[in-house]
């Protein structure tokens, strides 16, 4: 079995997904491992360093792509530059598994099914006890909730910790993290670190004593109704438990000196949680760090990608955080691919054995054998044919 390590090439990735240690791991037990030429280099994992673990470096991408057994990526796959389609480039029988945001971008779905790619999703791996080591989502928006709080720093034109010195005493910043999942609770951590006091919101309840495990107040509010999907992931509420959050943490950002917003619901745009009139009420220097941005932010002023400036208020609306950290970023991605690849492998011959009868397997396909085998992806295309019919 050939499993094949593909060069990103999506404009600011410097992920790979498999790092020099974890192909060591996989030719020990077997598996013949191929890397593209200069996978590694965005992530500062050379060429040589794959080959002293074990892989063989191929130069052409339309030969390693077709010649794979087993594909792997960090990114969704692209249109390149001489006119290819990823997808295209993948033989009929072959395996995919990469971030595929098919809730988000479902026509993926429908292209892989249509080349009978079987593909998996790394955001469909399941929340559960078994899956912890396969979590790629959980790995990497810690690295963003840590992240976002350096960057928060930075651009405040303010000490974070307090500060005694000769000159008086300088007060610690107030930090506002909006979201208290993995990234959430990573920025609270990181927040505290560096000093600062910390509040957090969240409109699950249940994360209460985490946050407060963490050193941080936690902002409550009363929403009378369900507000955690499957998973444990935060669900979609109706406008009126909208309204009523805004109105909850309308007093607290507005005496922040940053707030990290990561509010998201797989699949669908982000909710505006810090509306233009909060921003205005903030006061001058203070900054907005949204990591839903991409999308479309929880601050009504985001812009993807970009630092914005409203009544002097700094709204930074981040893009791909992970990538910006790609050493560790890839070591834990690839350690995630390499929990889930192995699910896969026959351990007698080393053959690829797709089992669907294992619960993990079974939720992050989202195509096989020319069909589209996940309900919310079939959901979120028959939705998204709608509105091109409509």
């Amino acid at each position: 079995m050939k499993i094949a390590v593909a060069k990103e090439i999506e404009v600011g990735e410097r992920r790979v997904a498999l790092v020099p240690d974890v192909v060591a791991r996989l030719v020990k037990q077997g598996v013949e491992v191929w890397v593209e030429a200069g996978a590694g280099d965005r992530a500062f994992f050379s060429d040589a360093a794959y080959e002293a673990a074990g892989a063989k470096i191929v130069s052409d991408p339309g030969y390693l792509w077709w010649e794979a057994d087993v594909l792997l990526k960090v990114g969704v796959p692209q249109e390149r530059e001489d006119g290819r389609s990823e997808v295209e480039m993948l033989r009929e029988g072959a395996v995919l598994i990469s971030f595929l945001n098919p809730l988000g971008e479902p026509a993926i779905a429908k292209r892989l099914a249509e080349r009978r790619i079987s593909a998996f999703s790394m955001e469909m791996i399941p929340r559960t006890t078994r899956a912890q080591s396969m979590d790629a989502l959980s790995s990497q928006a810690s690295i963003a909730g840590y992240k976002a709080v350096l960057i928060g720093a930075a651009a405040l034109p303010k000490y974070f910790p307090m500060l005694t010195t000769a000159a008086g005493t300088i007060a610690p910043a107030k930090v506002f993290i909006i979201g208290a999942g993995v990234a959430g609770l990573q920025a609270i951590a990181t927040a505290r670190r560096l000093g600062a006091v910390v509040e957090a919101f969240d409109i699950r309840p249940a994360v209460k004593e985490e946050v407060q495990s963490l050193g941080a107040k936690f902002v409550e509010v009363q929403l009378e109704e369900e507000t955690v999907a499957a998973g444990g992931y935060a669900k979609e509420v109706s406008e009126i438990a909208k309204q009523r959050t805004q109105q909850a943490i309308a007093e607290h950002v507005k005496l922040s000196d940053v707030v990290i917003t990561t509010a998201q619901v797989p699949g669908r745009k982000a909710p505006i949680l810090v509306t233009e009139e909060m921003v205005a009420q903030m006061k001058p220097g203070s900054v907005v760090v949204d990591l839903a941005a991409e999308q479309g932010g929880n601050c009504a002023c985001t812009e993807p990608g970009k630092d914005v400036q409203r009544n002097g208020v700094t709204i930074i609306g981040t893009i791909d955080l992970p990538s910006s950290v790609p050493i560790h970023a890839s070591q834990l991605y690839a350690k995630n691919l390499l929990s889930l690849v192995q699910l896969m492998i026959n351990k007698e011959d080393k053959s690829l054995q797709l089992n669907f009868e294992d619960d993990i397997i079974e939720a992050a396909c989202i195509t096989h054998a020319g069909e589209i085998r996940n309900s919310r992806v079939k959901e979120a295309l028959a939705t998204l044919v709608g509105i091109g019919n409509g």
